[in-house]
């Protein structure tokens, strides 16, 4: 198999492909996720999935690439859209928004083919039902540090596999790379 580029530098993705046996590199994307109003999740996920491919092909123009992969995961509950929390603060307020509810993680994957030079995507929508979680729980939770740089402020492959009691759809989406979406 010849080896990919991930444009992604995070440890989940790295994990699921290793755990796939395929051979990767690792490239930083030089794209900031701004948040974009007005559009759908799942369309923001895929932009974003979308656009750390492009700064990667861009990056390696002058090297000979076959494929760049890049994913975005968000966590949606009712109308609000949470990313990565920026502070402690940050992800305190989302875990209490997903406690005790439902929610959805959305994760968009793109792959760049250097031989037609087309870029597709593919989006997986699990969701996630969530215990309700009292105060204390939640700063146990914060304590650990597992929110930092994860969708949502929780990571379903740590402790907050805990507080979940039902999921439908893809684990792996949910952890941020979806492996059905990718193989198909």
């Amino acid at each position: 198999m010849e080896p990919i580029i991930l444009a992604s530098t995070s440890p989940r993705r790295q994990e699921i492909l290793r755990s796939l046996a395929i051979p990767f590199s690792v490239m930083t994307p030089a794209y900031d996720e701004p948040h974009i109003s007005g559009i759908e999740p799942e369309e923001l996920t895929r932009i974003h999935s979308m656009e750390k491919v492009a700064s990667v092909v861009r990056m390696r123009l002058s090297i000979s690439v076959s494929w760049v992969l890049g994913a975005d995961t968000l966590v949606c509950a009712d109308d609000r859209i949470f990313g990565k929390p920026e502070s402690r603060e940050d992800a305190r307020t989302m875990l209490q928004a997903i406690s005790g509810r439902r929610h959805r993680v959305i994760t968009s994957l793109s792959l760049y083919d250097s031989v037609s030079g087309s870029t597709t995507s593919k989006t997986s929508v699990s969701s996630v039902d969530f215990m309700n979680l009292d105060q204390d729980q939640i700063n146990q939770y914060l304590d650990l540090g597992e929110w930092q740089g994860a969708a949502g402020g929780y990571r379903i492959q740590g402790i907050a596999s805990c507080f979940i009691s039902r999921i439908e759809g893809s684990w792996s989406g949910i952890v941020g790379l979806p492996i059905h979406e990718l193989y198909v």
